[in-house]
């Protein structure tokens, strides 16, 4: 009875769907009033300018965004005019479908260089901001029609891929996605909890002192009466054997690809490798892709000529946190750390 319940819920109370294209065949295209079937075409002998009586653009830049998503943005709109030429197979059209590829999380694991990354490969096509549809249900009630119109235009020889790290904490999004599409493949990229820990915290600190608020000090908000807390937030995201625990009551296990967020940083070539083999891209990803950048102290991308790094509130450095602090945390995610490789299959070197 229990799982004769579970089955149901999956399938109730769901927002009309789209048929959804198997992994790297076909895509699943809206026309512009949002019929599936029809493709939203781009004449790629006259720039960007759509065959319709309405127009589809590369995403203009937006001044109120942060200026980290401006400038994903800013280079997403640069791939997407340089693509057009990567591929003999392409036909000149361009369209928006539903995600082949999801990065579901973690959050400050790495998820915005796994992409960068990613999108150097030109059989890859990344929408640049958090789209944040399986986990807010203001974004789910608008429907799949509006969560295509969120997706990059591709060639039909394009895997289509967006990240949104909320989604691996969010108790909706595994069967959410289900529905849209079985078939999907998710990325999930993790890092030493107390590491992501502290980086979770560093990202809030910054946050709230642009706001002009006076951030709290990290062992205030990780200590209570001489305990761990663990009803902080960033706690809880780096716990990733219960969240992992329920994605895979969902998604068999082949759908997913865990990615080494120390690993990442250390060797991009070695682990994107790994990833395009998961995705079963065409080899394409180089060595000569990556330079270390001294000032920064990462590596950063090259792509024709042209140099990129992530923004400068990537890789900042974390707030000095007392010993016996760091001696908790390393002792309290032990245990769920021993949990998630039984569930994963496999061992990161993690304090």
């Amino acid at each position: 009875m229990a799982a004769m319940f579970f089955t149901l819920l999956l399938f109730l109370s769901f927002p009309p769907s789209l048929p959804s294209r198997p992994f790297a065949e076909a895509p699943v295209t809206l026309d512009m009033d949002g019929n599936v079937g029809s493709s939203v075409a781009v004449d790629q002998s006259r720039g960007d300018e759509v065959r319709s009586s309405n127009s589809v653009r590369p995403k203009e830049l937006n001044p109120n965004e942060p200026e980290a998503d401006r400038s994903s943005t800013a280079q997403n709109n640069h791939r997407v005019k340089q693509n057009s030429s990567k591929s003999n197979q392409s036909d000149g059209t361009l369209t928006r479908h539903l995600p082949d590829i999801i990065i579901i999380g973690v959050r400050k694991g790495g998820t915005r260089a796994l992409l960068e990354m990613l999108s150097l490969h030109s059989a890859v096509a990344a929408a640049q901001s958090e789209v944040h549809f399986f986990d807010s249900d203001a974004h789910y009630q608008n429907g799949l029609k509006w969560y295509v119109s969120q997706m990059p235009l591709s060639r039909t020889d394009q895997l289509t891929v967006e990240k949104t790290p909320a989604y691996f904490t969010c108790l909706d999004a595994p069967a959410r996605i289900l529905r849209m599409n079985p078939s999907v493949r998710l990325l999930l990229i993790v890092r030493d909890p107390v590491d992501r820990v502290l980086s979770d915290y560093t990202q809030v600190f910054h946050n709230q002192l642009q706001k002009h608020k006076t951030p709290q000090p990290i062992e205030d908000l990780l200590i209570r009466d001489g305990d761990l807390n663990l009803n902080y937030k960033a706690v809880n995201r780096s716990m990733y054997h219960p969240h992992m625990e329920r994605w895979l009551q969902v998604f068999p296990r082949d759908r997913f690809h865990i990615v080494d967020g120390d690993a990442l940083i250390r060797d991009p070539f070695s682990e994107m490798k790994k990833v395009e083999r998961f995705l079963r891209l065409e080899p394409q990803i180089t060595e000569e892709n990556f330079y270390f950048n001294q000032t920064k102290g990462f590596y950063c991308l090259k792509e024709k000529g042209h140099e990129h790094c992530l923004h400068e509130s990537k890789g900042r450095t974390h707030p000095n946190v007392a010993p016996e602090v760091l001696q908790k945390l390393c002792k309290y995610f032990q245990e769920p750390n021993r949990k998630f490789f039984e569930l994963v299959g496999r061992t990161f070197d993690w304090k």
